[in-house]
């Protein structure tokens, strides 16, 4: 039986008998996870770790504050160059800003951090081994200008199927040596503290890149190991590599919206990684199954921002989503999806404004970083490989525990306005002026046609009748009249005559009941050409919406349609119409006192009850009902959005800020 306190680690992960290392990816959950495991696994009495000796306090008390992140910023250490007076130059004009431009050079210079990130393997080896009361030991040689070694590797996720030691001899023949002298004296220094520690420790752990494990390997077999056979005959004249001179680290917050700049994963994924934490879920399927609970998050902001206006995001849709991140993962030989991929097929599949959600969601971490237990820290804004340090200047970073190089896309979508930007753009707005924008105008005059015709179709079918069979099958085979009377042995076809009467007028209820509250605009619109219709609707108040300079969105609750275009009194101050009571029988009144033909076609989700029967009897009318169910809700949505121009100058560029919901 094996004792509880064995270690068992692969023959190719051993330093000696007393060390075992463990090669990871710095910023995967995956290997964040493994770390985890080996740790609960195996009993350690040392964890030995990447990381210079002055980074240890900062780091542990950003480790101890966790899952709230935290940075820890290395600032160079100053140089100062003295002229000797003989050298003094004479003064010119040029000179006071000379002399200022060189004031910022320290803050020009490369900064070093450290991640406080859930997701690093070795803030989790530190937040484990803090957790257990197992000694840390910072291995790492003290640098005052860090020079990253990294390079393309496999994608982290194998490590879920694959165990540490293959995966680190799959990759072992593209790990390139050390090409800088700085890298090789890190590695020659951390070799010789490793030995110093397995004198002290029984078991001792070491996470390490993937990159730097068989350099480290290598310098401790022949060089510092205790079977003599195995050094090489220089271990004995080695110089060890001396420690710069440093400033302290310093810890910051960080500002929220830049938390993607620091983590490995993407925030909303070790968030997801954090509540496992917390409540004792299974972790082991967040990488990919959090993908999916970001569109399903993205799905809820997305319909609370535009209510009744937002397109249906089923089930469906999302499938489709994941197979087209899927299969673009695959394009770009990745096994997990990267940010921009998932954005990408979320543009291709729901549109720009639920990508935009999507992008929004995924850089949401729910631990906040600088609340209450972090009011002492100061706050740092990140950007790519820069901050911006408290005192207001941007110098550039280069993180500690780097991982792949990272590439990034740039991928347009149509933002959202703020709030100061719609505030000045109602304040701009000319009362006295508006028009429609042409591309929504052809979008309801061709859905208007459709309506017609289904409305025609309708009309047909009230008229249809049934003949037997004698050498045309007319339109088509009648199964009903067929079966019914089967024991004649004689097939029953239908006939559909050409519909009677003329369809001009057209009713289109997207809401009703309306709340004539919801809906304080209405107007009549008469056409710019001959392919237009009248238009007479009721919708909310495009003024509480701009989405641009000079252009207001509002939302249908019903239109109606005269087509071809006559000129009317406005339906909204026509005094014969006074008689009705909600704005839905206005429009229909309206359609029943300006129609020429006998019917008129009505687009609502119910049948016209009978005040609307008798309100068209009235006037002489049948109403033709066609279904709004009959049409694709998603169409139906964006039909009902209408934008108004502030003048047709505004037409130019208004393609540039309306958004497709």
């Amino acid at each position: 039986m094996n004792s509880p306190n064995a270690v068992h680690t692969p023959e190719l992960l051993r330093l000696g008998n007393r060390i075992s290392v463990l090669p990871i990816i710095h910023g995967s959950g995956q290997f964040a996870l493994t770390v985890r495991r080996w740790m609960l696994e195996q009993s350690f009495d040392c964890v030995a770790v990447p990381l210079p000796e002055s980074f240890r306090e900062e780091v542990e008390a950003g480790v101890v504050q966790l899952p709230r992140p935290s940075i820890v910023i290395q600032r160079p250490t100053p140089t100062f160059e003295q002229t000797p007076d003989w050298q003094a130059s004479e003064w010119t004009p040029d000179r006071d800003e000379l002399d200022g431009a060189g004031e910022d050079d320290d803050d020009a210079q490369l900064h070093s951090y450290v991640p406080i990130d859930p997701c690093q393997g070795v803030i989790m080896a530190i937040r484990a081994a803090m957790g257990e009361h197992i000694p840390r030991a910072y291995v790492d040689l003290e640098t005052d200008t860090f020079l990253p070694f990294s390079t393309v590797m496999p994608d982290p996720f194998a490590v879920r199927q694959v165990a540490p030691d293959k995966f680190a001899a799959a990759v072992l023949p593209s790990i390139p040596r050390p090409p800088d002298e700085q890298t090789r004296s890190r590695i020659v220094h951390t070799a010789w503290r490793l030995s110093q520690l397995e004198k002290r420790h029984e078991h001792v752990l070491f996470v390490c890149s993937v990159l730097h494990w068989p350099w480290v390997r290598e310098a401790y077999s022949e060089l510092f190991h205790d079977d003599e056979s195995t050094r090489s005959e220089s271990a004995a004249e080695i110089d060890l590599p001396l420690h710069d001179e440093t400033l302290a680290p310093t810890r910051y917050a960080i500002e929220n919206r830049t938390a993607m700049f620091l983590f490995g994963e993407l925030p909303f994924i070790t968030g997801l990684y954090e509540r496992a934490r917390s409540e004792l879920e299974e972790d082991e399927n967040l990488q990919i199954d959090g993908v999916k609970e970001l569109l399903i998050a993205s799905r809820e902001s997305y319909r609370k921002e535009f209510r009744r206006r937002a397109r249906r995001v089923t089930p469906l849709h999302l499938a489709k989503c994941l197979q087209y991140v899927r299969n673009l993962s695959l394009i770009h030989r990745r096994m997990t999806p990267d940010l921009i991929t998932i954005i990408t097929a979320a543009k291709q599949i729901l549109g720009d404004q639920f990508a935009l959600h999507v992008a929004e969601r995924a850089n949401e971490y729910p631990h906040r970083s600088g609340d209450v237990k972090q009011v002492d820290l100061e706050t740092v804004s990140l950007g790519i490989d820069q901050a911006r340090l408290p005192g207001g200047g941007v110098v550039p970073l280069v993180s500690r525990l780097p991982g792949p190089p990272m590439t990034w896309s740039t991928l347009k979508l149509q933002r959202r306005p703020s709030e100061s930007e719609k505030t000045q753009w109602e304040y701009r707005w000319n009362p006295h002026t508006q028009c429609s924008y042409p591309p929504e105008d052809d979008r309801i005059e061709n859905f208007r046609t459709r309506v017609f015709d289904r409305a025609k179709a309708i009309m047909g079918n009230d008229l249809a009748r049934t003949e037997k069979f004698t050498t045309s099958v007319k339109d088509g085979i009648d199964i009903r009249d067929t079966l019914r009377h089967w024991y004649e042995k004689q097939i029953y076809v239908k006939v559909v005559p050409p519909s009677r009467g003329k369809l001009d007028a057209c009713v289109m209820l997207f809401d009703s009941p309306a709340d004539p509250r919801e809906y304080p605009w209405r107007t009549t619109w008469f056409a710019e050409h001959k392919d237009e219709s009248t238009l007479a609707f009721f919708a909310t108040n495009y003024e509480k919406e701009m989405v641009g300079p000079g252009i207001g969105m509002g939302v249908y609750g019903g239109a109606m349609f005269l087509f071809p275009p006559v000129p009317i009194r406005d339906v909204w101050t026509d005094r014969r119409l006074d008689f009705t009571t909600t704005l839905e029988e206005r429009l229909i009144a309206g359609a029943c006192v300006h129609a020429k033909g006998r019917q008129i076609a009505i687009l609502s989700a119910l049948p016209p009850g009978s005040g609307l029967k008798r309100l068209a009897r009235r006037h002489k009318k049948q109403l033709v009902h066609v279904p709004l169910g009959s049409f694709s809700d998603e169409q139906v949505q964006q039909l009902r959005m209408v934008h108004v121009l502030n003048g047709q100058e505004v037409r130019s560029y208004a393609e540039e800020f309306i958004r497709k919901v």
